[in-house]
């Protein structure tokens, strides 16, 4: 079993940060927070390189959202900041898709984005990244291409919750186990795909994946 089925299969539980980035924040006219804007993806949205990512029914307008994610590596609870980096098993590369219509709709009205963000196939990830091929995730150049084009080009050092503070604040709130995921949050250059659209993702020198965009039957 490859360590990113080991993942798969142990991961009982996704937190999301949003708005992790100023330039995310305001390219949605969104403010950026003054604490982690948390919220939660169900581990049935994961797939492996070889799945396609699916539009949910009744979206007209989903959006790619490359991501690092970190991989628990044991029971993680009321972790302290200076100690979290011990609970980090390795990392993986993400996608945060979002059904950014379902999500605009929910905001106007107050509600939960559930919708916009559960879907099955809205977390496509990467091979696993063992933690010592990552020495400083603080120092990960973060890329998304679609069709070729490049959407994004971002960089983690611009994060505004760095890692160890983010499993700390979490870990107050939500026992972490081994192969749960954190998704620290999107650079700016989100945009809009549609089907037929292929999806890029890389870490440059460490790893890479294609999704292909379908519609759902």
């Amino acid at each position: 079993m490859s360590g990113v089925q080991r993942f798969a299969q142990l991961c009982r539980t996704i937190v999301g940060v949003g708005r992790n980035y100023k330039d995310h924040a305001a390219e949605l006219g969104n403010s950026v927070p003054s604490k982690p804007l948390i919220f939660m993806k169900p581990p049935a949205s994961i797939i492996l390189e070889g799945e396609n990512i699916e539009i949910p029914v009744g979206c007209s307008e989903i959006h790619h959202e490359i991501e690092l994610g970190i991989v628990i590596q044991s029971k993680c609870k009321n972790v302290p900041e200076a100690e979290a980096m011990n609970y980090v098993g390795g990392y993986i590369l993400a996608l945060d898709m979002t059904a950014r219509d379902f999500q605009n709709e929910a905001k106007k009205k107050g509600q939960p984005w559930a919708m916009a963000k559960c879907f099955d196939t809205s977390c496509p990830v990467s091979n696993f990244i063992p933690k010592e091929q990552i020495s400083d995730p603080h120092d990960v150049q973060l890329l998304c291409s679609v069709n070729d084009t490049e959407r994004q080009n971002g960089h983690t050092k611009d994060m505004i919750f760095r890692v160890p503070y983010l499993i700390s604040y979490i870990s107050k709130y939500f026992t972490l186990n081994e192969g749960d995921l954190i998704l620290t949050g999107t650079p700016a250059g989100v945009g809009p795909v549609k089907s037929g659209d292929v999806i890029q993702g890389e870490i440059p020198g460490v790893v890479k994946f294609t999704y292909k965009v379908t519609s759902r039957v």
